[in-house]
């Protein structure tokens, strides 16, 4: 495919309501748009670096300069045929995974569109809905914290997954387990433990946990295969976890028994097939993580929760949960059942409201292939 442009934006939008976890409180998104132009089709991509480098070593900055002045141009100087060639046309460019994803995620769309088929269907998927969980920060009291547990479960989530912390853990966990006995719930440190508190993480196994996700350092696999050797609770791997490398060497270690697949954090939908089949054939079920995406990005969470490995329910929640106005139509909904739909039509299956997106607009750039003749 011809690529005839690469507009990249930036946007800034405001929760709905604040989000904590253990990095700190995030009120407001800067989000970072591709939409890429090829022979008469658009595909969008949606990077999901946050503002600062706390989750990982990239955030909205980094990805900016990099998509502009490295990726941007390699992509418009090439023809990719796939979404999957991304990966050899980047691969001069270390790390830089979430930025990676922005442009070969849009690509993926593309190819989608000009095979008359469905995200979902083009990359494998067998669902046609997905099951949905949600994800609850870090509140300023454990009433407050039932409060929105009963309105989520209410509305049907079919798993309850909790921020966690030193102060913020084990009597959270204990009230409300004690209100909901026989609910899904997890919980996730952001790696905000250290081994010398495997004594605490213990603890947690009263409450019946689905899993606790990411408890020690961003990067490792020795000392959770030590923290999980002590524990019942299924440890899940989240940031570890950047390729399908990574993937075997954890699963070998015994360092986990679930896998969180976030597409920005791997690179994209190619290596996100890569690192669910490794698991898949390894017998370890994935679900997809969330990054507080627009609806462009969740469009794509949706796509990626359609393989058959996700067998737990996910961060995908309903686009009401986060943004007053989402930037797609329809936006994402979750029905009482707790389920989103997968779209069948031609691409992500949403409509981009380009006209709200001109207005959130705060800073663009083209990328033209004509510009890099010469």
């Amino acid at each position: 495919m011809r690529i005839d442009a690469i507009i990249l934006r930036e946007l800034q939008m405001p929760l709905v309501r604040p989000f904590e976890t253990s990095f700190g409180v995030t009120r407001n998104r800067r989000i970072l748009l591709a939409e890429i132009q090829s022979e008469g089709l658009t595909g969008w991509g949606e990077c999901t670096a946050s503002e600062r480098p706390f989750f990982s070593a990239e955030w909205t900055d980094s990805a900016w300069a990099a998509i502009v002045q490295e990726l941007g141009p390699a992509l418009a100087a090439e023809s990719p045929a796939q979404g999957g060639e991304c990966q050899r046309i980047f691969r001069q460019v270390r790390g830089n995974r979430m930025a990676k994803a922005t442009l070969e995620n849009a690509i993926w769309d593309i190819e989608a569109q000009r095979e008359g088929l469905s995200l979902s269907k083009l990359i494998g998927g067998v669902r046609e809905t997905i099951p949905c969980g949600v994800s609850l920060g870090i509140q300023s009291s454990i009433p407050e914290l039932l409060e929105i547990i009963e309105r989520e479960l209410s509305a049907g989530y079919q798993r309850i997954k909790l921020k966690c912390k030193p102060g913020w853990d084990v009597e959270v966990l204990d009230r409300v387990r004690n209100r909901w006995p026989g609910i899904s719930l997890s919980c996730d440190a952001n790696s905000a433990y250290k081994l010398r508190d495997a004594d605490h993480l213990v603890q947690f196994d009263a409450f019946d946990l689905l899993m606790i996700e990411q408890p020690l350092w961003h990067d490792d696999f020795y000392y959770h295969s030590m923290l999980q050797k002590r524990l019942e609770t299924p440890i899940c791997l989240d940031e570890s976890i950047r390729n399908r490398r990574d993937t075997l060497a954890a699963i070998e270690m015994e360092s986990c028994k679930i896998i969180n697949i976030k597409l920005g954090r791997v690179g994209g939908f190619s290596e996100a097939i890569a690192v669910h089949n490794a698991a898949q054939e390894r017998g370890i079920p994935v679900w997809c993580g969330g990054m507080l995406e627009t609806g462009i990005g969740r469009s794509h969470n949706i796509a990626l929760s359609s393989l058959e490995d996700f067998t737990l329910p996910g961060d995908v929640s309903a686009s009401a949960r986060y943004w007053a106005d989402d930037i797609i139509e329809p936006e994402v909904v979750v029905s009482s059942a707790g389920e989103i739909a997968i779209p069948d039509t031609p691409g992500r299956g949403y409509e981009v409201r380009t006209d709200l997106i001109e207005r959130l607009t705060v800073r663009k750039e083209t990328i033209r292939a004509l510009e890099l003749v010469g």
